[in-house]
């Protein structure tokens, strides 16, 4: 077995193993941090298949950016864990059936049918100048133009749902009322005070 097939099942393993924490692990802080890791590795993955790009941007955009602000975000709001375990049991068997749902669709997806190991057993080596950037651009922009846009518009919805969720009115939360700060007068906030010049003794 040569080097490139053990850097690639080392960090496949790493991979598996970290995304089956994230959804196993009940601390949210540790459960990012895995997640961090289960980036680094499929980026590995990716540099071994000769997709540098796709590899860089999910170091630096999911990694560098995202992660990091949802650290900072589980680490600022009051998580109830034990409230978290609670729901973890009661919801256990309804994720156990979309997980084995979820496996069948990656299966028929990806499975000896479509990418099986006779058909990919020796990859295509390309050439030094072989632009991957260029080449992914092409093929996102043209044959899975509908696809990116679908998703574009589910990553929108998605924040629109985050950003409604996150404004929810709590009842130890203040907020302000622009109404009532443009009706003040002056005579509510300011007080003048009349006072004696002070003299020198």
């Amino acid at each position: 077995m040569g080097i490139e097939k053990f850097v690639f099942y080392f960090f496949a393993l790493v991979m598996v193993a970290s995304a089956t924490m994230v959804i196993t692990v009940r601390n949210p802080v540790q459960a990012a941090l895995f997640l961090v890791l289960t980036f680094f590795s499929s980026a590995i993955i990716w540099m071994i298949l000769e997709a540098e790009f796709l590899a860089i941007a999910l170091v630096l955009v999911y990694v560098g950016a995202v992660m990091v602000l949802f650290l900072f975000v589980v680490m600022m709001l009051d998580i109830n864990i034990a409230r978290l375990r609670e729901g973890f049991i009661r919801y256990l068997p309804f994720g156990a059936v979309i997980a084995v749902v979820m496996a069948g669709m990656l299966i028929s997806m990806v499975g000896s049918k479509n990418f099986g190991l006779a058909k990919f057993a020796e990859p295509v080596r390309h050439v030094a100048n072989y632009n991957n950037t260029r080449e992914l651009g092409l093929v996102l922009y043209t044959k899975y133009v509908y696809p990116f846009e679908i998703a574009a518009v589910i990553l929108l919805v998605a924040i629109v749902a985050a950003i409604a969720l996150t404004l929810r009115r709590r009842p130890t939360t203040k907020y302000q009322k622009p109404e009532e700060q443009i009706a003040v007068k002056r005579d509510d906030r300011v007080r003048l005070v009349s006072m004696n010049a002070e003299q020198k003794k």
